[in-house]
Formats: C-alpha cells, structure tokens, sequence
C-alpha cells in the first residue's frame, strides 16, 4: 500500500515549495548597520521579542520587507517557524520570509505545517552542522507534506487554536504558580536574615535564664582564630625552608581584615552583628583559566556555579574536565564549605557552596573563597547571599559596561548580619524544611509544564494525520486544487527570447550552410 492510499478523504501529498514563495533574507553586514532606518530581523530578534534591533538605511527589494503578521522561518541555529510582531522590518539572511499560496493553504495552517514539517526535518538526514545546525534551501522546499483540502485546513486550523488556547491558560497558571513559590523562596530567606524566621538566641537565652555566645563575640572568636591559623601555616612555611624565625617580627606581617561600613544600613536583632567576607576568610583566589581546546574527558571536575546543586552536590553530566598537573590543583581544589561566585557572564552574582568529595577546581569565571568559620556558618553565608539582600548587594558591586564583572574586593566588602552560632543553625533548619517544600511543589508544576508543552507537538501530529477533526466528502479535494495551480504556474513559465544578436548569428550559420 502506497503512502498516497493511506491518506485522508480529500488530502493529497504535495512539497513545501507547494504551498507558497520562500524568500531568503539578505546578507547584511556591520558596514550596513547603523542607529537609524529600518530594523533589521536577525534570528536573535526571533527567539527574543525584547531584543534591540540594528537598522539600516540600506535600500533592499520589497520582497525582504516584513510586515506584522507574516510567517518567517530560520531555518539556521534555530530551527522554527515564528508569526512576526513587531514593527515592519527588512529580513537578514538564514531566515525566509513566506509568502503563502493562499488558494491552495491557509496561512496559519502553513505556520503551525511549518513547525511541524521542521520537527520532522531535525530527525532526517537534512539537519545539517556540528555547532550551528541547519537546513538546506533544496531540501527544505523539497520535503514532502500530507495536504488537506483548503476547507478542512480552516477546521483544523480552529480546533488547533482552541487546543492551544487552553494549553495556554493552563501553563499560564502554571507559571504564577512558580512566580508564587518564587517570591515564598525570597520571602523565607528575607525573614531568615533578618531575625524574624526563629525565635533568636537572645530571647531564648532571656526566657532560659542562661547566656550566650553572642554575634559580636562569634566574630571576635573568628578573628583571633584565622590570625592564629594564618601564623601556625606561616610558621610551618619557614620552617620547611629551613628559616627558622629569630623573633616575632615576622608577625607584624598579618594583614587585619577591614570591618564592613555600617553607616547605611538596618537595625539588627539583639545578639547579632555585622561582619563581611574579608573578616569571615582564610583567603579567597579566582578560578584559573583555561581554553576549552584543554577539555578531556577524565581528569579533574572544573566547575561552573550551574555545576552545583542547593545541597553543594556536582553534577558530574555537566561539569567538564581538565588533565592538570598536581600543584594546580593543590592549588586550586575546593573542599566541603567552601564558596563560589560567578564573577560575569550571564549568571552573574550566583553563588554556590561545595559540599562534596569529588576532586574538582573553580573555573575562570569563579571566585573561590576559602573560610575561617565553623560549618553552619558558610551554610548561613551562602544563603544570606541567596537572598534578596544578598543579591542586591552582590550585582550593586558590579563593574563595566559591555561585560559586566564582580571582583573579589567588591564581595569581600558587603554587609552581612551575623547571628550567634546556634541561631544560624536553627534559620539553616528552618530554611530547609521550607524550601523542601517549595521545591517539590515547584518540581510538580515544572513537570505539569513540560506535559502541557509536550501536547503541543502531539496535538500536532495528530492534526497532521487527519485524526484532528473529521473529514467532508463535499470539500474539494486539495489534489484538485493544486493540480490547478501548477498548471497556472506552469502557462506562467515562457521560453527565454531570442535576442536579435541570436538571429543573425543563426542566420549566418544557415546562409553559411
């Protein structure tokens, strides 16, 4: 059984240069580019409606001016087919613009054809590239569709939207949903650093009738504790050189860490106090660089903050790896506490912390501080700096126009408000049991999502198929329809004229003969 007896009632197998004009987008360069004319479509204004144009004064054919409303398709990087919204613009290259046959496709039939038609193409032989995958022009036009009749294309066409429609009111509520469960999240943390989530030390201490430990005396026992940790490892440096020191001298060479500047900031909590990285650090060093050519596939984890789950776990997938001498990574390696911050790039002032026992190293776009505290502590520290607060401050600090970055000195330099021990530790088991929650349910709606966006292309198939809605033996069937249309076409097609130079050139090889 052939594929065109399987077909619909009515449908017929046509190719997508069938169903319209395919016009590919013109090759602009930087020298066309300017602050006035015309928008340029790239595909980068495609897939992101908020992104700024180039314009052009550059004169194009009509033919490459898009209007709103008009079916484009990139058919290069991303593949897919997009209705256009904004402002009427001029097409660059590796997108057509589509002018649909209408006497023989409906044009958002075509749209939703054309999503679907690419689908099919990205599982053929056709996708081509190793980094920039596309699809040929020829082959493009050339793929073969299964054809309704016009009249059963505005049927599927309605029952398509309708579909879609509450597809979208459902992933609609979906995301405010996530939005909810986002502001919880920041909600909880806010409350956490601000002496509002537990009852604090000193208030139990109070009901207690005990003392305790306060903020103020935790950081004076950090201070003395990392300067008495940075002479015993000086200490043990000049010893194994051989230098033995002579006096305490060598002592005077201890840098103080510079409190934080408190002149703008909130009251605090009774019991807490204000500290700031520089004061909280054994050291702190930025990740090494490297150039991706020096990737393997063993050796040591380089990670990326995405590299690093809530719980400080690696995702060994993801992270890639580095053959790197010993000293590098004596240097280097992170161990259980340890914290991270991305220092540019487009996830700028995330932060992690390392809470495993692979050998792994920062990467070049981290900032790698090593800490004089016990481990609630850097557990605390890296949720303060998940906060609204914390983040605030942290992308405040950022440098540069073009790329922006965050320097060590500018982390180190932050606010934070330092409870005493024990109440770092209940905000840590508060914080968890809340946002263990808020992660699950948050997991639940993703899932929900990815369901609802997998209808989408299933709807689609099925639509397709001619299983959507049900056929009529009085539509004209769409081979009649296209049957007439390349033979128009085809009246359209004359033969080449013959120039008067062709004649006489003709006329002389007869008189010649």
């Amino acid at each position: 059984m052939n594929e065109a007896s399987r077909l619909p009632l009515g449908w017929t197998i046509a190719g997508i240069n069938d169903t319209g004009r395919y016009i590919n987008g013109f090759a602009f360069k930087p020298s066309h580019w300017g602050e006035v004319g015309r928008p340029i479509i790239r595909i980068q204004n495609l897939t992101d409606e908020e992104k700024v144009f180039n314009r052009t004064t550059f004169e194009v054919d009509d033919d490459l001016i898009v209007h709103p409303g008009e079916i484009l398709v990139s058919w290069s990087a991303t593949l897919d087919a997009f209705i256009w919204k904004r402002e009427t613009a001029v097409l660059n290259q590796h997108i057509f613009r589509v002018v649909p046959e209408i006497r023989v496709v409906h044009p958002t039939f075509l749209f939703y054809l054309l999503r679907w038609s690419i689908w099919e193409m990205k599982e053929t032989e056709h996708l081509h590239g190793s980094t920039m995958k596309h699809i040929n022009r020829g082959p493009f036009l050339a793929h073969t569709i299964k054809l309704p009749p016009l009249l059963e294309q505005s049927r599927i066409v309605a029952e398509i939207e309708k579909q879609f429609t509450r597809l979208d009111a459902a992933v609609a509520a979906l995301r405010r949903v996530q939005a909810n469960l986002k502001r919880y999240r920041a909600a909880v943390l806010k409350a956490a650093c601000e002496g509002r989530l537990v009852p604090t030390e000193a208030e139990l201490a109070c009901k207690q009738g005990r003392t305790y430990e306060t903020g103020e005396q935790l950081l004076a026992r950090i201070l003395k504790e990392r300067r008495t940790k940075w002479e015993a490892d000086q200490l043990a440096k000049m010893l194994a050189a051989g230098k033995a020191p002579k006096d305490d001298d060598w002592k005077k060479k201890y840098k103080e860490p510079k409190p934080p500047d408190t002149s703008n900031v909130p009251p605090l909590p009774e019991g807490w106090t204000w500290a700031n990285l520089d004061q909280l650090k054994m050291f702190s060093i930025y990740g090494p660089r490297f150039s991706s050519d020096d990737y393997s596939e063993s050796g040591t984890i380089v990670l990326r903050t995405t590299d690093i789950s809530e719980s400080g776990k690696v995702d060994l997938d993801s992270a890639p790896r580095l053959d790197l001498a010993t000293s590098d990574v004596a240097k280097y390696r992170l161990i259980r506490g340890d914290l991270v911050f991305t220092r540019t790039g487009a996830t700028i002032g995330k932060t992690a912390i390392f809470d495993d026992d692979v050998q792994a190293i920062p990467g070049a776009y981290l900032i790698h501080f090593r800490l004089a505290t016990e481990a609630s502590t850097g557990w605390y520290l890296y949720r303060f700096f998940q906060s609204v607060s914390g983040q605030r401050w942290l992308l405040a600090g950022r440098l540069g126009i073009g790329q922006p970055n965050l320097n060590a000195p500018t982390i180190e330099a932050i606010p934070i408000p330092l409870p005493p021990v024990p109440e770092q530790q209940r905000i840590l088991g508060a914080i968890d049991a809340q946002l263990t929650v808020v992660e699950k349910e948050s997991s639940q709606v993703t899932e929900s999502w990815r369901k609802g966006e997998r209808l989408r292309p299933s709807l689609l198939k099925r639509a397709f198929q001619g299983k959507l809605v049900p056929q009529d033996p009085n539509d004209e069937p769409a081979s009649a329809l296209l049957e007439r249309i390349r033979a128009e076409r085809a009246k359209k097609v004359q033969p080449p004229k013959r120039t008067s130079q062709t004649r006489r050139r003709r006329s002389a090889v007869a008189e010649a003969l």
